[in-house]
């Protein structure tokens, strides 16, 4: 069910305007915005994408989280807009990280900016982090030796495509691939693409629009969840991976 009703009623407050001033503010009647509080009609989509551009805030916030219960001064400015990025802390006022489950990976796209999803998430404090948001992601296959299927890989939350460093690697987060952990090695400006790499040369590349991406957490360290085999930490095997990295590299170095 939409909560579209209640979640108006709680940003118009916090922006401090009256039913009419919003109105005058989105050129519509007053009357209209007094039925979209009383849950009496709901806004069409034309509405809501204005009303996420006024408000800085996801028409998923708005139609399906419950504002109510978010720390709105938790919410994280996304390059030039804010969006609803729902921040969990403990007692202390400290960061928590969220664990996304591999159960609860397939999710995450409906779930990203829901309060509710993420604040029913695993939770647990890792002081060591440096500043900024993280979350741990489950990784499956093998495309990013070392890192095993099973294990975590924890990201911090890049707020603008811009800052995206090219060679590291990053959890992406896509419309329609959902998650996945890569190597960015090159964005094409002519075609507005990133293009991501695996570090098992067994899978090709592939190219990603950058207005397809949803979110960026940038690799900050891994959970490992099983042991490593010998021919896995092999120093051949490394030294194959990090050639292989050293051409691309230097590939992108010449383009």
């Amino acid at each position: 069910m939409s909560k579209i009703s209640s979640n108006l009623r709680v940003v118009r407050q916090l922006k401090g305007l009256s039913q009419e001033q919003l109105a005058d503010e989105l050129k519509i009647t007053r009357s209209r915005i007094g039925g979209y509080e009383e849950a009496r009609n709901e806004p069409p989509i034309d509405l809501l994408i204005r009303l996420s551009e006024y408000f800085h805030i996801a028409i998923d916030a708005l139609v399906r989280g419950d504002l109510k219960k978010t720390n709105l001064d938790g919410l994280m400015k996304v390059g030039k807009n804010r969006i609803l990025f729902p921040i969990l802390l403990d007692n202390d006022g400290n960061d928590m990280v969220e664990l996304i489950p591999l159960k609860a990976s397939a999710g995450y796209l409906r779930g990203y900016a829901d309060p509710d999803y993420i604040e029913k998430l695993p939770q647990m404090k890792l002081p060591f982090l440096p500043t900024g948001k993280h979350r741990a992601f489950p990784i499956k296959g093998d495309s990013m030796p070392p890192i095993k299927e099973g294990s975590f890989v924890i990201g911090k939350f890049i707020e603008r495509l811009e800052d995206v460093k090219i060679g590291h690697t990053y959890v992406v987060v896509t419309k329609d691939d959902g998650l996945s952990y890569k190597r960015i090695m090159n964005f094409n400006k002519k075609e507005a693409a990133f293009e991501l790499h695996s570090d098992n040369k067994i899978y090709q590349p592939y190219k990603v629009k950058a207005n397809e991406v949803l979110e960026l957490w940038e690799y900050t360290c891994c959970i490992n969840m099983n042991q490593y085999d010998d021919n896995e930490l092999n120093l051949d095997s490394i030294m194959n991976m990090l050639r292989g990295l050293k051409v691309e590299i230097a590939g992108i170095k010449k383009r």
